[in-house]
């Protein structure tokens, strides 16, 4: 029974293109929010890593490693820019109905790659909270934009 639920879930959102859509005032404060820390990839990663070193010891170029020693590094510099990078990616396609199937696209990948690597739901979480921290530090910040902000998350993840 709990498949047949499971399975009709999955068939319902497959079936709704408009499953990730936001609305244009929360596409308007997510992508301005997002533009004035879109070019801090390192440190928002390294923002992530100090909140939750469980996510930095998934990464195994970085597990066991100080922060401040790799932070300033090529190799964590590249990575910061794939990782916050896709970020970017899915904020830059919100607001036009014809970049959904690109968006869902964007995220299977994402949900199938971390998976693979045995990432859980709960460090996306930690991500995302970290994530919503340095936004609040590093931008304008009030209720409405957090709950575009947190629409933006809950429908990525």
């Amino acid at each position: 029974m709990k498949f047949l639920v499971l399975a009709l879930c999955v068939v319902t959102v497959m079936a709704d293109p408009h499953w990730i859509t936001l609305d244009a005032h929360e596409v308007e404060q997510v992508k301005a929010t997002w533009k004035a820390v879109s070019h801090d990839e390192v440190e928002i990663l390294a923002a992530v890593f100090k909140a939750h070193p469980d996510i930095q010891a998934r990464f195994p170029h970085f597990a066991r490693k100080d922060l401040d020693s790799i932070k300033d590094s090529s190799d964590f510099a590249v990575h910061a820019g794939r990782i916050v990078g896709f970020f970017g990616e899915y904020v830059a396609l919100l607001g036009s109905e014809a970049n959904q199937p690109a968006i869902k696209t964007l995220l299977h990948d994402l949900g199938t790659s971390h998976k693979a690597r045995g990432i859980v739901a709960s460090q996306f979480n930690e991500f995302r909270d970290s994530m919503t921290a340095y936004l609040k530090s590093h931008s304008s910040w009030n209720a409405d934009i957090s709950h575009s902000w947190d629409d933006a998350f809950d429908k990525a993840f």
